[in-house]
């Protein structure tokens, strides 16, 4: 399954050990979160950033992965679908294993790896200012554990999403880290050194 990407391989030079995919916001692009790369401190991880399938209706060069301008979601089952088959894809083509991949999102980016990434074996997931586009259910197989951060001056996605997010997570059995931060809809400094220290607990 194909997605357009910015790939960045391993400062080290050597072949990856493990995968960190990062899935933009809505009306964003894969360039957006690929400055986490230098800053994150990962020298023997390779670095994915996806584009999401569908063009933003209001921002030239923006993406989405489904329409929040509409009340049905158009193109949610899509996106669902095309991304995990694409991740699933992502061993043969790296050499890298799901279980040494993180997958990271922000926003509706976050919102769509915790839909897709619940259900797949990976690392972790770490969700910055997202929320939940679905109801979990308990499964008999092991969640990935989830690390969330969010911003307690968002107004965008409200804090109460995250809460919400974190409440029903851990109902059903997710391990899941929560911080708030005093931030609004975006990717601190602190956010990226606890999530530092969470990618590198599972890596």
């Amino acid at each position: 399954m194909y997605l357009d990407i910015i790939s960045i391989p391993p400062i080290n030079g050597e072949p990856p050990k493990y995968l960190f995919v990062a899935l933009h916001g809505w009306g964003s692009n894969a360039s957006d979160l690929a400055s986490l790369t230098p800053v994150l401190n990962l020298p023997q991880c390779q670095f994915i950033f996806p584009n999401a399938p569908l063009p933003h209706p209001h921002v030239e060069g923006g993406r989405a992965w489904y329409a929040l301008e509409t009340s049905d979601y158009e193109g949610l089952e899509e996106s669902r679908e095309t991304l995990f088959e694409w991740l699933e894809s992502l061993e043969t083509m790296t050499n890298v294993p799901l279980s040494r991949t993180i997958l990271c999102g922000f926003s509706q980016g976050g919102a769509m790896i915790l839909d897709v990434g619940l259900n797949l074996p990976l690392a972790g997931l770490c969700c910055l200012s997202g929320y939940l586009q679905f109801e979990p259910q308990p499964s008999e197989s092991t969640f990935p554990p989830v690390l969330i951060a969010h911003g307690t001056q968002d107004e965008i996605v409200p804090l109460k999403a995250a809460r919400q997010a974190r409440d029903k997570l851990t109902a059903v059995g997710v391990a899941v880290e929560y911080q708030e931060f005093d931030m609004g809809h975006e990717v601190q400094p602190p956010v990226i050194a606890l999530m530092h220290k969470f990618i590198s607990a599972r890596l």
